[in-house]
């Protein structure tokens, strides 16, 4: 039989405890289990539960471990279990112990070697205990941090009296963990009033750098606790809840704990302008008052029906693409520092206006034409001779078009685009290049810019961008070659939330690729994009997992922008695989750096390098401002983009606040006469939007 123990509160900072043992002989033998003599008052009397031994009951190592210093702290339980091991070694007896003041689950190869480094441990603070059919008499035990313990008892009694010790002491870990985090939620907001009371001049104010810095960490760290906590809670929650998913809504992170008064006033737009040496920028929430709205005359709506934009008129573009180090300076650095003290976790930042200096220039619109800079790898997946190769090409071209798209590492962000904003351009490409790439000559290294001198020998792709919503914020683009008979057609809501130290914009739709010549369609989605290190050196990494699908062919594509760890690990991974369903046949995989050095393996063993940065760049034409219309982003962007090439922020930032002004004084007037907005070139079809005429329904 095991060894039980029974502890009493010796009062007087003693106590004492007596043990009958006798060792244990067989995988999984009833527990022994003694209690910690800190602070288990003599209601936790040991029970015997039968076997011939005696054992705790479950309240008894529920009791709160308290007590006075110098006590010896000991086990509340321990004994043999099984523990599954891997196939190869199966179930394999160990000795565990559960420490209930530590709130940790410990095992040993046997009881003699309990006193030396344990073989392995376990944090019970959110961990979940459940049962399992799996075998008999087996429970599993998952950790916050996802590690996983497999058991098995010797019988269904001692089963549960293991379970019974195990969630008692989650529980008991869980709840510490929550008054824990109410303290220093409250020593928190006493430091936010103590530097927010600070005087507006003098030696020590509340705009000093390090107590804005203090404030900001201060709040990021809380919130990120925070809703680590809340999502330990809401896994306990749903023990017993297995077949429970989680809905989209569900992963969009966001603590729901309490709301500090700076959060509030962020939200009802009540915060005014943060004064600064040279700058006096503004990010009011959308302002709504009458005087404003009466400060712009209306203008007539820009939404009379679809334009003809003429090709010829389309030129080159030559101008220069290049953003400058974002950096931090030192009024940059106060006021990106007083915006993230007055954000929670999780909160949406659609109607934050954030400052204008971190703006690159551009709009979203033309982003998404520029992740169409090698049109050459586009157009050959019509080439591939077989639904494979097609698959394998379109998921080649796909991983080759962030690159160029984000422009490098720089973190910083398009234009949002106004409700009506449109972007139009194209691209020629020469026929000898639309090849499939893995049949394709090499590519000379270098961004060369490839141009076909007779129009004729030469294919056109052409691309039309709307933004056809303003609340939620949804842009949809499409493209065509109407001689390879393929087009593009996608609509994207981008959703920003605030994560702490970084900014992740969830990208939430779908495109579908149609190959008209071979009646395919391929739905994709888009990866999230995340903005790192945002009070030093701000960067962009993408996450999340995208998938590409044909339902006539049967092929689809997982691809896997990976997230670089908090420690190690290498930035910019991508991973993908490409699977031919109805026989489950992994046709190709591939892995390396979306905006760097991807290496594809197909099914015949066959491999080959694509580096992203040597691959050709096709510039897009466009046609010449004075030729474009007052609602075409470089057009109605041109002042603040004219501004911010100058360097003067003041003024880039008031040309941004006219715009986004007249966009709310004429979506109040639409509200008023209850006038819906009618986009141009893109209808609403069920939770989509499609172009007005396809080159799916004109051929």
């Amino acid at each position: 039989m095991e060894r039980a123990a029974q502890g009493a509160d010796g009062g007087g900072g003693s106590n004492s405890s007596s043990r009958s043992s006798s060792r244990a002989t067989s995988a999984g033998s009833s527990p022994s289990c003694s209690l910690a003599g800190r602070g288990v008052s003599s209601r936790s009397a040991v029970a015997g539960l039968g076997g011939g031994g005696s054992r705790s009951s479950p309240g008894s190592v529920a009791a709160s471990p308290s007590g006075g210093g110098g006590r010896r702290r000991e086990p509340a339980l321990e004994g043999v279990l099984s523990k599954y091991t891997n196939l190869l070694q199966g179930w394999q007896n160990r000795y565990f112990v559960l420490d209930f003041e530590a709130g940790i689950l410990q095992y040993f190869v046997n009881e003699q070697s309990k006193h030396q480094k344990p073989r392995g441990a376990l944090s019970l603070s959110g961990a979940i205990v459940s049962l399992s059919d799996e075998a008999p008499h087996m429970l599993v035990v998952y950790s916050a941090n996802g590690e996983m313990y497999k058991l098995r008892a010797a019988d269904a009694k001692e089963k549960q009296f293991w379970v019974t010790q195990l969630r008692a002491c989650a529980k008991y870990h869980m709840e510490t963990s929550s008054k824990m985090m109410n303290q220093v939620e409250g020593q928190q907001k006493n430091l936010v009033h103590a530097i927010e009371s600070l005087p507006g001049s003098g030696p020590l104010t509340a705009l000093d750098q390090d107590l804005l810095l203090l404030k900001a960490t201060s709040a990021a760290t809380l919130s990120c606790l925070g809703e680590c906590l809340h999502l330990l809670q809401q896994s306990v929650q749903q023990v017993g809840q297995p077949s429970h998913k989680p809905g989209a809504s569900e992963n969009i992170l966001g603590w729901h704990g309490p709301k500090s008064h700076s959060t509030e006033q962020l939200k009802n737009g009540t915060l005014g302008s943060l004064p600064s040496a040279s700058a006096n920028i503004t990010w009011a929430i959308l302002p709504n008052s009458a005087a404003e709205e009466q400060s712009l005359p209306p203008e007539p709506e820009p939404n009379s029906g679809p334009e003809l934009v003429l090709s010829e008129d389309e030129k080159s573009d030559t101008e220069d693409k290049e953003e400058t180090e974002l950096g931090v300076m030192e009024d940059q650095r106060s006021i990106i520092l007083h915006l993230i003290s007055q954000l929670k976790l999780g909160m949406d930042l659609t109607k934050v206006v954030l400052p204008t200096f971190i703006l690159e220039k551009r709009s979203l619109l033309e982003m998404y034409a520029d992740f169409m800079a090698h049109p050459d790898l586009l157009l050959a997946i019509t080439a591939g001779a077989t639904p494979e190769e097609r698959v394998i090409c379109f998921v080649e071209y796909y991983l080759t078009a962030f690159h160029e798209g984000r422009k490098g590492a720089l973190a910083k962000k398009p234009y949002n685009p106004i409700i009506g904003e449109t972007f139009h351009c194209s691209w020629e490409v020469p026929k000898d290049r639309v090849k499939p790439k893995r049949t394709a000559p090499h590519s000379p290294a270098g961004h060369e810019h490839p141009m076909a001198e007779d129009p004729s020998k030469s294919y056109k792709l052409r691309f039309v961008a709307e933004q056809v919503s303003h609340h939620p914020p949804i842009s949809c683009f499409y493209c065509e070659c109407k001689e390879k008979r393929l087009c593009v057609n996608t609509h994207v809501w981008t959703k920003s939330k605030f994560m702490g130290m970084s900014v992740g914009v969830s990208m939430i739709g779908e495109g579908v690729l149609r190959l008209l010549e071979h009646g395919e369609e391929y739905v994709f989605t888009l990866p999230s994009a995340y903005a790192r290190s945002i009070l030093t050196i701000p960067w962009v990494e993408l996450g999340g997992k995208v998938s590409i699908s044909c339902a006539k062919t049967g092929y689809s594509a997982t691809v896997i922008f990976h997230t670089k760890p908090f420690y190690g690990g290498k930035v910019h991974r991508v991973t993908a695989e490409v699977k031919h369903n109805p026989t489950n046949t992994i046709v190709c995989k591939a892995h390396g750096e979306w905006n760097g050095t991807l290496e594809f393996t197909y099914n015949s063993g066959e491999t080959r390098v694509i580096d992203t940065t040597t691959l050709p760049v096709y510039p897009k034409k466009i046609r010449p401002l004075e030729k474009q219309g007052p609602m075409e982003s470089r057009n109605l962007w041109q002042e603040v983009t004219r501004y911010l090439r100058l360097g003067n922020i003041d003024a880039a930032t008031e040309q941004k606040r006219r715009l986004e002004e007249k966009q709310r004084v004429e979506e109040r007037k639409r509200e008023n006469l209850h006038t819906p907005w009618q986009p141009k070139y893109f209808i609403q079809e069920g939770d989509g939007w499609v172009y007005f005429n396809p080159l799916w329904k004109a051929h």
